[in-house]
């Protein structure tokens, strides 16, 4: 193994940082607010405080009224989702026939880039997925992102003995400690026609390549984006597993696929979306200051004319199966939702005109209301409970009748709507194993609040603060039983 010659670090290593920031600052999350942004949020926080000194119950009324449109709005969203996502998923497909019928030589350049910090444990298993991926070798270009300061994981890939066409690149420690930065580091030196990104425990398809290779020589070229499908291989290893499962299968196999079919942009997977260099480039890359780098990057490509398709290849992928674990990953999910949600809500006239009409309506439910609904939910199971147990008269002072039957109607219809789709999941894939955690889903909408509002706690306190997701804490015969 040979370490990929160095570019000139200090010159690299601000490209990677500074070059989305310098070049289109009012797209990066360098800035959590901008003035304006934060002018706003204190008016309106100002404004609520007053009014709830000055006349609580009106405050109220106004304030619950506005939730309950917001919950209104994410039903009529979710049920337009729904009615598409029963229909033909907006997915290619492309056979093994097909994806084998091209010759080697004639194969364009593939660069494969894994960002890796604090991995030795799934190092090995890494390069040996990579190594079973249906694609010529001298056809690939393996970049294998390091922190240069990861000795332990450094150390584990020597000893791994990874194969010729495998770059160690060793990615200079600097602020922010993100994925994002690691790969931007990175795709100044990748050399591929196309791109594709693995997370380091990640088992991708063999042929997965060779599909998007002929995904796009089908596509528009406007189709900058290919996003394979997710799904975990230790999906019965607990309850939790169980449930973060179900939620994979509904997302990429089913509502992303019919969220992209209805012409609205769609936030990325972090893993085994294969991209065109040249559009990665033009657009600048990733924001290595957004910590869902994913999601900012599926809704740049949108903006900018391009159009992401959806893959019908899987990547099996470990689910998290300790809680405090899987708590503080989905807290740097909705951190990076919410991030991305201000960036792009920096200038809404503009953001309207780019993404037209039905664009921008889908990503305000998509980023925005996921975000914020799964912060307020926890509020409203307060009250509810509240109301049952000691029926106090503020309660239903706040909630007039014109507030509160649209209200009950999204609650009853919103949480129907959310289980029903997890048993047509279910049913759908043929995996009745996980009908139990369907049944259970609403025990683990608790758990998803817990992780907004950390988010939000993180928000404040640390917004680039990467937290790092722990791997290798599947069980060995949970795994060959699912493979």
């Amino acid at each position: 193994m040979a370490d990929a010659p160095e570019l000139e670090s200090a010159a690299a290593l601000v490209t990677a940082v500074d070059g989305l920031r310098l070049r289109r600052p009012d797209l990066s999350a360098s800035r959590v607010l901008t003035r304006r942004q934060a002018l706003v949020i204190l008016g309106i926080a100002a404004a609520c405080v007053l009014g709830l000194i000055v006349a609580p119950i009106t405050t109220g009324v106004v304030l619950s009224g506005c939730v309950a449109a917001v919950y209104v709005l994410v039903l009529v969203s979710n049920v337009a989702v729904f009615r598409r996502l029963i229909r033909t998923p907006h997915i290619i497909e492309v056979t093994d026939e097909e994806a084998r019928a091209i010759p080697d030589d004639e194969l364009p350049l593939y660069t494969v880039m894994i960002a890796a910090y604090h991995e030795p444990e799934v190092i090995a298993t890494t390069l040996r997925s990579l190594g079973a991926l249906d694609y010529p070798a001298h056809r690939l270009d393996i970049k294998l992102l390091l922190e240069a300061d990861d000795q332990a994981t450094i150390a584990a890939v020597r000893a791994a003995r990874p194969a010729f066409n495998v770059d160690v690149v060793l990615v200079p420690p600097s602020q922010p400690r993100t994925k994002p930065k690691a790969l931007n580091y990175g795709l100044m030196q990748a050399r591929g026609e196309f791109i594709t990104i693995y997370d380091a425990e990640d088992r991708p398809e063999p042929l997965q390549l060779r599909r998007a290779v002929v995904a796009f020589s089908r596509g528009d070229e406007r189709v900058a984006c290919l996003q394979a499908k997710l799904e975990y291989h230790n999906p019965r290893q607990n309850l939790l597993t169980s449930w973060f499962a179900i939620e994979y299968l509904s997302w990429f196999g089913f509502a992303l696929p019919a969220i992209a079919g209805g012409d609205t942009p769609v936030p990325l997977g972090g893993t085994s979306m294969h991209m065109r260099r040249a559009v990665l480039e033009e657009i600048g890359g990733w924001d290595p200051f957004n910590v869902t780098e994913d999601c900012d990057l599926g809704v740049r490509l949108y903006r900018m004319g391009y159009r992401t398709e959806f893959l019908n290849s899987t990547t099996y992928e470990e689910a998290n199966s300790d809680v405090i674990n899987w708590v503080k990953q989905r807290s740097r999910w909705y951190k990076g939702y919410a991030q991305s949600w201000l960036v792009h809500m920096r200038h809404p006239v503009r953001l309207w005109r780019e993404l037209g009409t039905r664009g921008f309506c889908g990503f305000n439910m998509l980023v925005g209301a996921t975000t914020l609904t799964a912060l307020l939910n926890p509020v409203f199971w307060v009250l509810t409970l509240t109301w049952f147990f000691a029926h106090p008269a503020f309660i239903q002072s706040i909630f007039p009748s014109w507030v509160y039957f649209p209200g009950l109607v999204s609650m009853i219809a919103g949480n129907f709507l959310a289980c029903y789709v997890d048993l047509v999941v279910v049913r759908t894939a043929g995996r009745p194993e996980l009908m139990k955690a369907a049944l259970l889903a609403p025990v683990y909408w608790i758990l998803i609040s817990l992780g907004a509002l950390r988010a939000f706690l993180q928000l404040v306190i640390s917004p680039f603060f990467w937290e790092k997701t722990a791997h290798g804490l599947d069980l060995p015969h949970v795994v060959e039983a699912e493979a």
